[in-house]
């Protein structure tokens, strides 16, 4: 009998053990509409498709136009490669799960999943405060904003902005890597993502949730209050400026900033506090939207500067042009 017992409690550890520290999760998709994986795949797949398109499209208009070297294009181009990576880690596997029920994504590339989506996403709100500084100096400061923002400025913010994301984020994985999951390692949801890792842990998580949270704050919640203070100063000196039409036209260079702003803060924050205190949202809807916020930006961006830019637009029909001639 007591050999017996030995035996079972050997069995137990080892499964524990095994279980604690999983070779992988398992995805579920969004709860309650697996029957409906496959039609809403197929916005997905072309929303992903535009968004490809759409940013290489925005890099190349930029790199074959020395008129376009200037900040705030410089910028836009880091912003394209951020979305690019966002939508690219995510989405292939978003699909194949999808398509092909494959649900099975490995430890090791879960834990990649969440830093490079956590850490992009963190890069692309430095890279929307930088683009409301090049708009703020343009606009309040317009003789000295050659001086001000040089290619080497430009640069050095660019870095900042990615050394940033990549210092305040890089903790996350080596959180999750030491945590025990004996309760399961299904995921309910389509990518991995800090939070659903956090919920499916069977040890305290308060201090993780905390750095969380404080990292949350220090990048897209600072980034949002000082984008707001540069806004409220580019208002006050549109709103001095002597005629009605020269204040529509300065508020028409910052409309491409703003819509992208919306667009991306929007569905960020949603996800953000549904995932911390909105215990009574649908874990369908909350699911939807987090696919939502890394979706829709990246192929919105380039569409929005593309068409409200009249250099980018000028540029792109030039290309277009050009390449229709040659064929």
């Amino acid at each position: 009998m007591k050999r017996k017992l030995k035996l079972v409690t050997i069995v137990m550890s080892a499964y524990n053990r095994t279980h604690a520290h999983p070779s992988a999760f398992i995805l579920i998709g969004i709860p309650g509409l697996e029957e409906a994986h496959v039609w809403i795949s197929i916005p997905f797949s072309m929303v992903y498709f535009l968004a490809i398109l759409g940013n290489f499209s925005l890099l190349f208009t930029i790199k074959t136009d020395p008129s376009l070297h200037q900040p705030m294009y410089l910028f836009l181009c880091m912003l394209a490669v951020v979305d690019l990576v966002v939508c690219t880690t995510a989405v292939p596997k978003l699909l194949s799960l999808f398509w092909f029920q494959d649900r099975e994504i490995r430890f090791e590339a879960c834990l990649t999943q969440v830093f490079l989506i956590h850490s992009c996403s963190t890069m692309e709100s430095g890279f929307f405060l930088a683009l409301a500084f090049d708009r703020y100096v343009a606009i309040c400061n317009p003789l000295r904003h050659p001086a001000i923002l040089t290619h080497t400025v430009t640069g050095g913010m660019g870095l900042t902005v990615v050394l940033r994301g990549t210092a305040l984020l890089i903790p996350h994985p080596f959180l999750l890597r030491w945590l025990p999951y004996c309760r399961t390692n299904i995921i309910s949801h389509t990518y991995c993502e800090f939070m659903a890792l956090i919920k499916i842990a069977c040890a305290e998580t308060r201090i993780r949730r905390a750095y969380s949270l404080m990292v949350a704050f220090l990048t897209g919640g600072v980034d949002f209050i000082l984008i707001i203070c540069s806004y409220v100063l580019i208002l006050h000196t549109v709103f001095h400026l002597p005629s009605k039409d020269a204040r529509l036209k300065t508020l028409g260079t910052c409309g491409s900033h703003v819509c992208v702003i919306l667009v991306s803060y929007t569905p960020a924050f949603f996800s953000f506090l549904t995932h911390r205190f909105g215990h009574q949202v649908a874990p369908h809807v909350h699911i939807f939207v987090a696919n939502i916020y890394l979706l829709i930006p990246p192929m919105v961006n380039p569409i929005i500067y593309g068409v409200r830019t009249k250099k980018m637009r000028d540029r792109f029909l030039k290309l277009f042009r050009s390449s229709k001639s040659l064929n």
